[in-house]
């Protein structure tokens, strides 16, 4: 279950968070139609999942860990502080290097992450 759509405030310590898999917990924070924003948890070094693309456009923010990010070919180590762009798509990956913390900001929302 996520954080209800619309929802004005998002506080982490009470949003339920989601276990994709072995590496990799999701918390979607707040969204609307236009716009959604989710944490994107890794609790060990890895891939986070394979790369792919979407519709969607993504802005993500590195808030710890250490991560390869990989965008249209393009590689680059980022740690926090540092974010990344992802036009609507285009290929794109992650690898956790130090496990931490994406924060992602998609547009429009990401109606696949919303359970029915």
């Amino acid at each position: 279950m996520s954080q209800e759509k619309g929802a004005v405030f998002a506080f982490a310590a009470k949003v339920p968070v989601e276990v994709v898999d072995d590496i990799v917990q999701r918390q979607i924070l707040t969204y609307n139609d236009e716009i959604m924003v989710v944490r994107v948890i890794f609790t060990k070094a890895g891939p986070g999942g394979v790369p792919h693309s979407h519709p969607h456009v993504q802005v993500t923010s590195v808030e710890s860990g250490v991560f390869d990010i990989t965008v249209e070919g393009r590689t680059a180590r980022l740690s926090a502080g540092d974010s990344f762009y992802v036009p609507s798509d285009v290929h794109h990956a992650a690898v956790c290097v130090e496990p931490g913390v994406l924060v992602d900001v998609f547009t429009p929302m990401r109606a696949d992450f919303v359970a029915a």
